[in-house]
């Protein structure tokens, strides 16, 4: 979507000069990324963080369990918390690269805007709905991004003004389509709070042995109850959502921290070689030495990385940690 006076030239032209070679920046402003692709990328698998993202030229993919997001110029990326997902750039040429903006959802100050304006739980109340979700950018929203970028060119006016415009952001987000889902997220008790909560003690566990009944009883919820709203959200079970975090970190090991297969999979929870090989093997297509020798001749280094317009436990899906 474009409003009338066309904000993305200079949105463009502003991550194309801070971002002047490929990969993903954070900015002097804290939670702020903008990224650059100048070819489509091959698949990353990583652990996204809430974050807000927008594509400002190109296209990417992203896909959760079996649904599949695409979105382009104009379109907005919500994650409204930390999921595994798998992403890649669609679009991108070196004389048009891809070129996107995003922001990290920090939950804390969400929570601390929701209390101020007042908005009422009837707003969150519906089902529980996914944790990803592609639409149009509102022209108030990219006014505020475009501001936000602005800063970049200003940086003694960060201090003061980027947390006004992170607010502005965050407001325009919770009164959007997007609402209701960062709404059940935030607000307490809620079975979206509860399903973050489960999430964050699987991310915090996850190389322990998973007993469902005690996450379930962990949260407050019953395990059918657990079962229904976490796939509702996470489009996976508590289980599957395990094994990713695992078969993830350990790709990480090999690659990154050159650990062979067996200590690998022993460190992120598998007792057996034969059940990680062939479950890592079920994910990412290829067994694991194979997998990483692969990755290695082509360069491709596949970790959590900030993703613009993804998704971060980075806002970037993938660069660096897990934040964006």
């Amino acid at each position: 979507m474009k409003t009338s006076l066309d904000p993305y030239p200079e949105m463009a032209s502003i991550i194309a000069r801070f971002a002047s070679a490929d990969g993903e920046l954070e900015t002097a402003i804290d939670g702020f990324f903008i990224g650059r692709r100048s070819a489509p990328s091959p698949a990353l698998n990583t652990t996204q963080w809430p974050c807000f993202a927008l594509v400002v030229q190109g296209a990417k993919s992203l896909t959760l369990g079996t649904e599949v997001f695409e979105y382009g110029v104009g379109d907005c990326l919500v994650v409204s918390l930390d999921l595994p997902v798998v992403s890649f750039i669609t679009q991108a040429s070196i004389e048009v690269p891809h070129l996107g903006v995003a922001m990290a959802i920090d939950g804390e100050r969400l929570k601390h805007l929701i209390g101020r304006i007042g908005m009422p739980a009837s707003a969150g109340a519906a089902d529980a709905m996914r944790g990803v979700a592609v639409n149009g950018a509102t022209p108030e929203l990219l006014d505020a991004t475009l501001r936000m970028l602005r800063l970049l060119d200003r940086p003694h006016d960060i201090p003061a003004m980027a947390p006004l415009i992170e607010e502005e952001i965050l407001y325009r987000l919770l009164t959007s389509p997007y609402g209701p889902r960062l709404l059940r997220i935030a607000q307490a008790e809620s079975p979206g709070n509860r399903i973050s909560k489960a999430i964050a003690w699987l991310r915090q566990n996850f190389t322990s042995a998973l007993r469902v009944e005690d996450l379930a009883r962990h949260v407050g919820m019953s395990v059918s109850s657990l079962h229904h709203h976490f796939s509702a959200v996470t489009a996976m079970t508590p289980m599957q959502y395990q094994k990713k975090l695992r078969l993830y970190e350990a790709r990480r090991l090999m690659l990154v921290e050159r650990l062979d297969v067996g200590t690998a999979g022993y460190r992120v929870g598998y007792q057996s070689p034969s059940q990680f090989s062939r479950e890592y093997s079920r994910l990412f297509g290829r067994s694991p030495l194979r997998d990483v020798e692969n990755l290695r001749d082509s360069l491709v280094v596949n970790l959590p990385h900030r993703d613009t317009d993804s998704i971060a436990p980075h806002p970037y899906p993938g660069v660096g940690a897990e934040r964006p």
